[in-house]
């Protein structure tokens, strides 16, 4: 549930950085993320990140058929 709880935070928090580097989420206003193609990547890739231990989470304590 631990690593669940945490996937799904690095989804959250990825998302929101693809969206701050693509230019889409303008909050907070002052950020150095805003329009930078890096942190597009970055969000990306934390997301992707995120999605991946959702699913290992999910596969542990699972018999092995």
């Amino acid at each position: 549930m631990v690593l669940k709880a945490f996937g799904g935070l690095l989804i959250a928090f990825g998302t929101m950085w693809a969206l701050q580097g693509l230019g889409l989420l303008n909050w907070p206003a002052g950020t150095f993320m805003l329009a930078s193609s890096e942190w597009a990547l970055y969000g990306a890739l934390t997301a992707v990140g995120g999605a991946f231990v959702i699913w290992g989470a999910s596969r542990l304590g699972r018999p092995r058929d």
